[in-house]
């Protein structure tokens, strides 16, 4: 029955469309989603990630219901009040790490703190009781992991080079690709280990980015997989920018930044649901959506662009019951809840990949301003 599935939901990927962002064929029956009917879920795309063992690591000595989870008490772009509390880059680099595994996204993990960290840290505390300032004061200190399991090592492989694709510039070119694969080992592990490229580098600062040759041994953060949890409900608020899942006890069971619309008139607001879903669909890219692009608009025609982690919705879509919008993955991780998209609401791709995992057709979805 797994396989069966399995197979659908590959056949459904490819037949994706966009019409507002991307949308599946309506004469196809939906696909049923969630635990445990997916194949185990995958940090990376297209190969699941190898868990390594921990390596010590040296860095500084640290100093010393349902309800809506408020987006804390710092906007995005607001600035934060640095001497509330004192935190070195490996705590908060550990602080991050606790927080992806635990469904709550700081966004990309680089070991500094802003918006997205504290935001992500205050959810996590207003979940469990506690006094909801996104503060890493001592008491949050104590359950963080330690260093060694904080970091892991991974070694780059040949057939992460053989999976790595052009730049493609235009509609055309993409179109005309076998897969949109990750142009360089530097995005791909980035990616693979939710990171910022950024960070990666400083990470490993004499590996000779951005390609380094097989058998080189980095210094990555360890993930863990995500916890099997079903989503009863789900919310997006488009002021604050992020979306939160709650299970069918009203408990708060994940929280992601996304990205929404730039343009107001194209944020659907009030109750949908996910009508089905896919991993690594394809996009069809329409020239009519791009209007302001004169080169899309030359174009003229429709074109069926290809599966991958650069793909414009990422890898996995969700449906919903509002033609055209959706929830998405992204090739741009780093940018979410930062930029704005033509209508459907972006994530990062392992947070997409992990609401994926949660829903099942017919999950309401409530779209908050």
């Amino acid at each position: 029955m797994r396989a069966w599935i399995s197979f659908v939901v590959a056949i459904i990927g490819s037949a994706a469309f966009l019409t507002g962002c991307a949308t599946l064929p309506p004469d196809l029956p939906p696909v049923p989603v969630g635990p445990p009917a997916l194949p185990p879920p995958a940090p990376s795309f297209p190969r699941p990630r190898r868990e390594l063992p921990p390596v010590p690591v040296t860095s500084p000595a640290p100093s010393p219901q349902v309800e809506s989870v408020p987006n804390s008490r710092i906007a995005p772009g607001a600035p934060l009040l640095a001497a509330e509390v004192e935190r070195t880059a490996d705590e908060v680099l550990r602080l991050q790490v606790f927080l992806d595994r635990a469904n709550f996204s700081p966004g990309t993990l680089d070991g500094r703190w802003g918006p997205q960290t504290e935001n992500a840290l205050a959810a996590w505390q207003k979940r469990e009781g506690l006094l909801s300032r996104g503060e890493l004061d001592d008491e949050m200190r104590l359950k963080l992991p330690s260093e060694s399991d904080a970091w892991t090592t991974y070694t780059v492989t040949a057939e992460d080079h053989q999976e790595l694709r052009p730049v493609y510039a235009g509609w055309i070119e993409k179109s005309e690709a076998d897969t949109l694969g990750y142009s360089t080992m530097l995005e791909s592990v980035a990616e693979r280990f939710h990171s910022t490229q950024r960070a990666m580098r400083e990470w490993n600062p004499a590996a000779p980015w951005p390609d380094p040759p097989a058998g080189t041994v980095l210094r990555v953060p360890q993930l863990l997989p995500a916890e099997r949890v079903r989503a009863a409900r789900i919310e997006i608020h488009l002021l604050s920018k992020y979306l939160q899942a709650f299970d069918a006890a009203g408990k708060l069971i994940a929280y992601f930044p996304c990205s929404i619309a730039r343009k107001v008139e194209k944020r659907p607001v009030g109750e949908l649901h996910i009508t089905n879903a896919a991993e690594n669909p394809n996009y069809t890219f329409d020239p009519e959506l791009f209007s302001e692009d004169p080169t899309a608009k030359a174009i003229g025609r429709k074109l069926v662009i290809p599966p991958g982690p650069n793909n414009p919705v990422g890898v996995a879509w969700l449906s919903l019951d509002r033609p055209g919008y959706g929830i998405h993955g992204t090739p741009v991780p780093e940018d979410i809840g930062r930029t704005e998209s033509h209508g459907c609401f972006r994530l990062a791709n392992w947070n997409a990949t992990k609401l994926l995992r949660m829903i099942s057709i017919g999950t309401p979805v409530f779209v908050i301003e």
